[in-house]
């Protein structure tokens, strides 16, 4: 019995853990769709008014390709860990058959 609950317990922190990771992949496509948007408005409003003094963004922003990468990743991680909380559930739900 122990076992099985510790099938659940980990298939629940990975799912956890896995739907974090979906979250913030989500933010960073958010964020950075935003960002590069300012920039862009940003750029055109200096060059408006001094194209000699245009610089570029010093800040470093993760591309939106890694973030697609991470929320495909994270999805993934998440069916996974699905399964394997569906596993232990059908385990369990056997042994409870076998007993009774």
């Amino acid at each position: 019995m122990m076992e099985i609950q510790s099938a659940f317990n980990a298939g629940l922190q990975g799912f956890q853990r896995a739907s974090a990771g979906v979250t913030e992949a989500t933010l960073d496509i958010n964020r950075q769709t935003s960002s590069n948007q300012q920039q862009a408005s940003d750029t055109e409003l200096r060059q408006a008014q001094a194209p000699e003094q245009v610089q570029p963004s010093q800040r470093q922003v993760p591309s939106v390709e890694q973030s697609l990468v991470q929320l495909t990743s994270e999805s993934r991680n998440a069916e996974a860990n699905v399964r394997s909380i569906q596993a232990a559930d059908e385990a369990l739900g056997t042994i409870i058959d076998v007993r009774v």
